[in-house]
């Protein structure tokens, strides 16, 4: 009994068992080398106890062999498989790399001139409005400005909630396609009233015109996010460094405003002649048709666009009605101090530690998520907010050139030889001067500034925007000098009214070209990288609202000023009618005042404000 307890404790066969199965000591001898049948007669101890060692290491070498063998059938497998697959697809890695990077560059080049072509229609209807409601409406000078400051306002506003539809709602594709469909519609109607203006009446004219705003409002931020989307995909940016990272993008906004600026300064100098020469009707119909090509050819590169589809879970839809409740909230009860940096990464991080354990992937997924909330959306807004109130006067600083810029142009001589140029053309000085500078400040004026700033970018963002307020100061005391001329000529004789050339009018276009180049390209860069990376296009209808709350300024300070200085100016104020009684220059020296106080303030709160470099931001 002792004996057989053994066997069986061991995993050998009884004798009983053995003399049932004859076959099973052979069987046993084959597939356990070292295994001894025995009998009862020549059992040993030992014998055992060898067995089981050899045992248990023939098994784990079988399970290590079969390991290998498994590994090796797998990974020939996967080779096959990759083969197969290269020879049914047809393409080496070199062909697929010169694809991918023609598709690159053809969804960039695309995206930049279907913008700089959008430019060229709105730049071409908008340059000379000034002149066609003087001209064709018979709107005073005051009126005209004032109408346009306003169509120009609701123009840059309609973006916020373009924005708001584009991110939360629809897509940036979706809204490009739209959009262009009612900015085609406007133009379409603008065109005809300005054919049939004769039997039309003057009111109807601001229903295309607001229908352009309307189309213009949700093409323009949709169409420079979408073509940001194209610069890289979130995979190759994450792989990235940081400082990199920032100059790709810095360079995407520099090299779109310059693209832009190319179609505007067709737009001003090519229709303002055409209208002007060859009547209004001309003049609007070819921008119409020009946008028409442009949406077609944009339609046609659908197939070459990387569009991010947005995780329906994780639109900021919700937040964004969050966010401006908590918004008001904050500014009406005074409660909330604004934060110089986000910390909602510190509230995240407690949060989850209080949750039960999750796997890796869960936790990093759910801290992103909590970062798009709308707390973190709400002190990102809060923190740009005192910036965005300061960049105001230079956005009614900015919509000069359309408005008294040109009107002031009307009442020099602008006339060389037989040639007569239109006051409007001149608009194309400051986009020439931005077209002309913008590689000189990648070649030259960044890498002198990286010596003293040891700055990637060779200054900062906020210092791009600091500098180009001061010019635009500089330009309107440039304006006002001018303007001082252009009345003490007047005031010589009744001859004497167009005596100051045009072209003096050039060092102030040019100044505000070159403020251009870096608060317009700083402010798209800062306000499209200081949001959450799911509302960025947002951020660029928060650029574009500078300007439309601008422009609404702009009209409003042109309606108290023409007020009160009409009381003290026997009737003429400001901004009359008489080019012998009218005081632009004034008007000017006030712009250069209250631009000179707001930049104090900017810089002022640039001191205290700490860029986020939270993964939402994209920073």
């Amino acid at each position: 009994m002792k004996r057989l307890l053994a066997h069986r404790q061991f995993g050998c066969p009884s004798r009983s068992l053995v003399a049932r199965s004859p076959a099973l000591p052979a069987l046993c001898n084959n597939v356990i080398p070292g295994y001894r049948y025995y009998s009862a007669e020549k059992h040993d101890d030992t014998t055992l106890g060898e067995i089981g060692d050899k045992a248990r290491s023939t098994a784990e070498e079988f399970l290590r062999v079969a390991k290998e063998k498994t590994d090796d059938v797998t990974e020939s497998a996967k080779e096959t498989l990759h083969e197969t697959k290269e020879a049914v697809v047809g393409e080496s890695d070199d062909e697929k790399e010169k694809f991918k990077r023609r598709e690159e560059e053809g969804r960039h080049y695309s995206e930049v001139v279907v913008a700089g072509v959008e430019r060229f229609v709105y730049k071409g209807v908008a340059s000379n409005i000034v002149t066609f409601l003087t001209d064709v409406v018979k709107m005073s000078t005051s009126s005209a400005a004032k109408s346009v400051s306003t169509w120009n306002g609701v123009t840059s506003m309609l973006p916020l909630a373009s924005a708001i539809l584009a991110d939360s709602f629809w897509d940036r594709y979706s809204t490009i396609t739209v959009s262009s469909l009612l900015y085609i519609v406007g133009l379409v109607g603008l065109t005809s009233w300005a054919v049939l203006h004769s039997w039309m009446p003057s009111s109807l004219l601001f229903l295309p015109l607001y229908l352009i705003s309307v189309g213009q409002g949700g093409y323009n931020p949709s169409l420079q996010a979408f073509g940001a989307d194209q610069l890289l995909s979130e995979d190759d940016m994450e792989s990235l460094p940081a400082e990199q990272k920032n100059q790709v993008k810095s360079l995407f906004f520099q090299w779109w405003y310059f693209g832009i600026c190319s179609g505007s300064l067709l737009g001003n100098s090519i229709m303002s002649y055409i209208q002007d020469m060859f009547g209004w009707g001309l003049g609007f119909a070819i921008p119409c048709g020009v946008m028409v090509l442009s949406v077609v050819a944009f339609c046609c590169g659908t197939p070459l666009y990387m569009c991010n589809e947005q995780n329906t879970g994780n639109r900021p839809s919700d937040s964004i009605f969050r966010v401006l409740k908590e918004i008001v909230t904050c500014l009406i009860t005074r409660k909330v101090r604004l934060p110089a940096r986000d910390d909602d990464h510190d509230i995240s991080e407690l949060e989850l530690e209080e949750k039960a354990l999750k796997d890796e992937f869960t936790d990093m997924k759910e801290a992103k998520d909590d970062h798009d909330t709308a707390p973190s959306v709400t002190n990102a807004i809060l923190r740009l907010l005192p910036i965005w109130t300061t960049l105001l006067i230079f956005a009614v600083i900015f919509q000069q050139p359309m408005t008294f810029f040109t009107e002031q142009g009307t009442l020099m001589n602008h006339k060389v030889g037989s040639f007569v140029i239109p006051p409007a053309m001149l608009q194309s000085s400051t986009t020439m001067s931005v077209i002309l500078l913008m590689p000189l400040y990648d070649k030259i004026f960044v890498p002198l500034m990286r010596v003293f700033t040891r700055e990637e970018k060779g200054i900062t963002v906020l210092q791009r925007i600091g500098i180009g307020m001061v010019l635009s100061v500089a330009a309107m005391v440039t304006a006002s000098i001018v303007e001082s001329k252009r009345l003490h000529f007047v005031s010589e004789g009744d001859g004497a009214t167009h005596q100051l050339s045009i072209f003096w009018l050039l060092p102030q276009y040019i100044l505000l070209g070159v403020a251009d180049v870096f608060t317009v390209v700083g402010m798209q860069e800062f306000f499209y990288t200081q949001v959450p990376s799911t509302m960025r296009t947002i951020g660029i209808a928060l650029y574009l609202s500078v300007f439309g709350f601008g422009n609404f300024l702009g009209a409003f300070l042109i309606e108290v000023l023409e007020t009160m200085t009409a009381r003290t100016g026997e009737g003429h104020g400001w901004f009359s009618d008489d080019p012998r009684q009218e005081h632009l220059d004034k008007y000017y020296w006030f712009l250069a005042f209250i631009g000179t106080v707001s930049f104090v303030f900017f810089t002022y709160l640039c001191k205290y404000y700490n860029e986020p470099e939270a993964p939402g931001t994209g920073r």
